[in-house]
């Protein structure tokens, strides 16, 4: 499958799976800005376009990387920056009775409990599937638990590591008029 078709193909979820793409694939569908940031660093920052903003076309997310005086540096923060914003804000459908996705899979066998590090490259793959999991249990944090074969307690110390996680799941609890977790 070509990349213009692997773009345009919706996964069987509902979007794109847009965390097992590669950095290339994501990347061809962000319009790319490079800028002189302002700041400290020194007359090379203020002599390079170092800093990086990237606008992905299809979810219209913006997100940007500035703190590196490389603009290959800041790229690939960005790229990290809005990965995490795709796994916090976009939604994808979880059929009743469907598998655990090989990456969820491979995190609960290699441990007791969702422990997964976030400079781990599938930290927002399992990130989105959680709260994916979430929003398909009404944002019952016990029912979400038992679908994923965890504790309730094992769920929480996972989601409460992150606070960008935390506030989303919060978030998604709102919408079903559940108190939020503190």
């Amino acid at each position: 499958m070509s990349d213009a078709e692997s773009r345009k193909t919706p996964s069987s979820r509902g979007h794109p799976p847009w965390q097992e793409w590669s950095d290339d694939q994501l990347l061809a569908q962000c319009e790319v800005d490079t800028y002189r940031a302002s700041g400290p660093g020194g007359q090379k920052r203020n002599k390079t376009s170092s800093a990086v903003r990237l606008r992905h076309g299809p979810t219209g997310l913006v997100v940007i990387a500035e703190e590196s005086r490389s603009q290959h540096e800041n790229r690939a923060k960005a790229l990290r920056r809005l990965r995490e914003a795709i796994a916090l804000t976009r939604r994808n459908e979880v059929a009743p009775g469907s598998p655990l996705p090989c990456c969820v899979a491979e995190v609960l066998a290699r441990n007791s409990g969702l422990r997964v590090n976030p400079k781990n490259p599938d930290y927002y793959r399992v990130v989105q599937y959680v709260l994916d999991v979430l929003q398909a249990q009404a944002g019952g944090v016990g029912e979400t638990a038992t679908k994923l074969g965890i504790s309730t307690g094992q769920l929480v110390r996972f989601l409460e590591q992150d606070d960008k996680l935390w506030a989303q799941v919060n978030r998604i609890r709102a919408g079903f008029q559940l108190h939020p977790l503190k």
